[in-house]
């Protein structure tokens, strides 16, 4: 089992993530052979007090980049939408930035 600060990136901060944090959703950038029980257990290890109801994943193909004649992609990525239960404290990260 990998540890928790492995599993759990960053943070993704975009104007649609950030809506979701009044359902209580919040959106990760995880590993990519995380699955999500692995990225339940390391976000309710990582943030105290916290209870996840669902994980949903999804794979992020990464951009086509050009750098003159020359073209290359970026990585791919996973990202991860985890709900926490009604009665689960919030990720105080996320909730100081509204």
């Amino acid at each position: 089992m990998k540890a928790a600060q492995d599993i759990i990136l960053k943070p993704v901060i975009t104007e649609a993530s950030m809506s979701g944090i009044a359902d209580r959703k919040y959106t990760f950038k995880v590993a990519k052979d995380a699955n999500k029980i692995e990225i339940a257990a390391a976000v309710e290890a990582l943030f105290a007090g916290t209870k996840v109801a669902k994980v949903n994943t999804m794979n992020c193909k990464g951009k086509a980049k050009r750098m003159g004649a020359h073209q290359g992609y970026r990585p791919d990525w996973k990202k991860a939408i985890v709900t926490l239960t009604a009665d689960s404290k919030g990720i105080e990260f996320f909730e100081s930035m509204m």
